[in-house]
C-alpha cells in the first residue's frame, strides 16, 4: 500500500493496482514487446504464476512522491530513445490523471530486443 497525504487527510492506494496501471500503460506504448522479469522477488513470482501482467515493474515511495522502474523488451529497429521518452511521459501522465499520485520519476530499463 502506497500512502500519500493531502490537505484533507491520508490516502492509500493498492502497490498491485498501481502495477497494473503501470503495466497496461507501457505495454501500450508503441515498440514494446514486452516486459521482463527483474529480481530475485519478482523472479520466484514467474516461475509460481506464469503471466504474471505486472512483472517488470517495480515501485519505491520517496516521501509523497514515487519512483517507478521499468524493465521492457524493445522491437529491434526502432529508435529506442523515443520508445522510451514515449513510455516515461505516457506512465507519468496516466498516473498523475487516474490515480492522482505525485511521481518523482519513471526510469526505463532496456533489457532486451527482439524481432
Amino acid at each position: 500500500m502506497i500512502k500519500f497525504r493531502n490537505h484533507i487527510g491520508t490516502i492509500g492506494i493498492s502497490t498491485s493496482y498501481l502495477r497494473q496501471l503501470i503495466s497496461d500503460t507501457a505495454e501500450s506504448c508503441f515498440g514494446v514487446a514486452g516486459m521482463n522479469v527483474y529480481g530475485a522477488k519478482q523472479g520466484v513470482s514467474a516461475v509460481l504464476r506464469k503471466n504474471d501482467p505486472t512483472k517488470g515493474v517495480l515501485i519505491r515511495q520517496d516521501d509523497d512522491e514515487i519512483v517507478v522502474d521499468l524493465h521492457i523488451t524493445v522491437t529491434y529497429g526502432l529508435n529506442v530513445g523515443a520508445i522510451v521518452d514515449s513510455i516515461i511521459h505516457k506512465v507519468n501522465y496516466v498516473l498523475t490523471d487516474q490515480a492522482g499520485v505525485n511521481v518523482k520519476s519513471v526510469n526505463v530499463y532496456v533489457d532486451e530486443m527482439t524481432n
